[in-house]
């Protein structure tokens, strides 16, 4: 899988939010805000192909958090981005 080029992350009053960039049919109408680990994810994953296991790796080394529970929150990461067309994937599970 793949995080979408043409979303860019940006700081604004102190919270993280992606933005769409280069899509001139974007919905502007909604925000999308990262909390820090969702922030950490997007910036060691952009740019590049990963797995959920190396998404959930990147969870493991900065939180020293259980294996399992570093998956499930790797998961819950891709199906939310998923689901606002941020991730290029055709079946991340």
């Amino acid at each position: 899988m793949k995080l979408n080029p043409h979303f860019k992350l940006r700081s604004i009053a102190g919270e993280t939010i992606i933005v769409n960039q280069g899509t001139p049919d974007a919905d502007l109408t909604r925000i999308i805000s990262l909390n820090t680990s969702a922030r950490l994810l997007w910036e060691q994953l952009s740019g590049k192909d990963f797995t959920l296991q190396e998404a959930a790796l990147v969870l493991v080394e900065a939180y020293h958090i259980p294996q399992d529970q570093a998956e499930k929150d790797a998961a819950a990461w891709a199906d939310d981005l998923s689901k606002c067309h941020i991730l290029l994937a055709d079946d991340y599970v």
